[in-house]
């Protein structure tokens, strides 16, 4: 065991604050980007935990994010040339006008939803794959929506309650989780549902983007490929993957969105790296004799600066591991309390490379105090 690491284990205590100063400080990143990612993907659940494979887009949209996507219908049986596809629908997404019809206690609450229509059959191509029976059935009745539990409340309805959507009459069967989202409520409903809904007629016939499952998802890129060779650049095919990444990006890419989480992680980087720093620093001038006696032995100064950044690091190694289980135990919480966040390996892995490095610059920064390591002061 090195003199580095006997130390941080025999003097715990003296380290204790930086250790616990990068662990929040990585939590703090960490949660933040967790519940953001998880916010995204709860706004696009419908469309990430279908079954479907591949997304047909217009050529010049990227994401669904702030666009409205129209396909003509004529398409889809173009799509269904290609042996691997096995079944192809359109996502129906329209809006709405949400009127709750409150009892006698209660009051009423306008709010505008967006509308998305899905198939309530066994295995349809449109259908989440977390819903259950029971709720597919529900769906199956004439003007029975979903929502989510998150947004009952701020709509004034709960399961089993009447409401209007659009002038017309729906009724609250399915109650949804993990499906928020950061703008207006979202609302599902069957296609049948949704085309009763509709505002206004659609005599083009246009669709949503097409959702396609094939035969092996294993072969998704080499389809897409395919049928990107046969659109002759009036559609695109895109895989799941890639299209729910398009939306992620879209919408972290926005300003402000994209300006508080560099804001936040820079503000997080620096409380980490200041506390830090102060903590080696006081705990290396409490051992300054230590230090000294080490330089009466011969040690050079560059072996103890050395010792210094070893401990630094092993200060580093304690913070993430410390990170990454408050972290888990906040995501768990979160779960429990119904908050979408959603800790990605790779985000993880370079956060822990940041507060390992932060704490090496944080030792670096507080290697000034070597300097009153003189071996005369042993005398004293």
């Amino acid at each position: 065991m090195s003199l580095a690491l006997a130390t941080l284990i025999f003097e715990w205590r003296r380290y204790m604050a930086a250790v616990v100063a990068l662990a929040l400080s990585g939590m703090l990143v960490l949660v933040m980007l967790g519940l953001f990612t998880g916010i995204i993907h709860a706004d696009f659940a419908t469309t990430e935990r279908s079954r479907a494979d591949i997304f047909i887009l217009p050529m010049k949209v990227v994401s669904m994010v702030n666009t409205n996507i129209s396909m003509p219908a004529r398409i889809q049986p173009q799509i269904f040339m290609n042996p691997h596809v096995v079944e192809v629908r359109s996502l129906e997404d329209i809006g709405g006008a949400f009127t709750n019809i409150p009892g006698p206690s209660g009051h009423q609450v306008q709010r505008f939803v967006d509308i998305w229509g899905l198939d309530p059959f066994p295995n349809a191509v449109t259908l989440p794959t977390d819903y259950t029976d029971t709720q597919r059935i529900a769906l199956m009745e004439p003007g029975a929506i979903g929502i989510d539990a998150s947004a009952l409340a701020g709509m004034g309805v709960k399961l089993g309650d009447k409401a209007t959507v659009n002038g017309h009459t729906v009724f609250v069967r399915v109650v949804l989780h993990n499906y928020q989202s950061m703008e207006q409520p979202i609302v599902v409903a069957s296609r049948d549902t949704v085309r009763m809904l509709r505002r206004t007629p659609n005599p083009n016939g246009d669709t949503g983007p097409l959702m396609v499952r094939i035969d092996d998802p294993a072969k998704a890129d080499l389809v897409a490929a395919q049928l990107n060779a046969i659109s002759h650049g009036k559609w695109k095919a895109v895989t799941r993957k890639a299209f729910n990444r398009a939306n992620e990006n879209a919408v972290v890419g926005q300003q402000i969105i994209g300006v508080l989480l560099v804001f936040l992680t820079i503000m997080a980087m620096l409380i980490g790296v200041g506390i830090t720093s102060q903590t080696l620093r006081g705990a290396i001038l409490s051992n300054i004799r230590e230090f000294a006696s080490l330089r009466a032995l011969g040690i050079s100064m560059g072996s103890l600066r050395w010792i210094v950044i070893e401990l630094s690091f092993w200060v580093g190694v304690a913070g993430v591991l410390s990170a990454l289980v408050i972290t888990w135990l906040t995501a768990f919480a979160a779960t429990a309390a119904g908050l979408p966040l959603v800790v990605r390996p790779q985000p993880a892995a370079i956060i822990s490379v940041l507060l390992t490095v932060i704490a090496i610059v944080s030792g670096a920064m507080a290697m000034g105090v070597l300097k009153q390591s003189q071996p005369a002061d042993l005398l004293r």
